[in-house]
């Protein structure tokens, strides 16, 4: 199954023209059922059964989260929220340039 979400995560980074918009090394890797985008080999955002999450400011996450357009990031069902992450449970369905602005935000944290 991580063969899929590596795949999905991999073509939308190469669709959305992430690498020429950073100035940081990324790179995508398996990670648990799903797949992680690294920057600077710091996980910054993830793809799973669960969904696209991605590491923002808390500020952000808080926003997004009150809004009802993202949902806490946990890794199994009873597990704990993973804190500074904000997850789209269908990213296929948002917008590109919103996953985009996303995806840099979470690249620019990474020091």
């Amino acid at each position: 199954m991580a063969k899929v979400y590596f795949e999905k995560l991999s073509q939308l980074i190469s669709d959305l023209e992430i690498e020429s918009e950073v100035s940081r090394n990324i790179e995508i890797k398996h990670f648990f059922s799903g797949a992680a985008l690294y920057a600077n080999d710091v996980i910054c955002a993830s793809w799973s059964p669960g969904g696209l999450a991605f590491k923002l400011s808390e500020s952000e996450v808080t926003k997004l989260l009150s809004s009802g357009k993202a949902k806490p990031l946990k890794y199994f069902d009873k597990g704990n929220i993973k804190a500074g992450y904000a997850m789209f449970e269908n990213p296929e369905s948002s917008k590109k340039a919103h996953l985009k602005n996303f995806f840099i935000k979470a690249i620019e944290l990474v020091h």
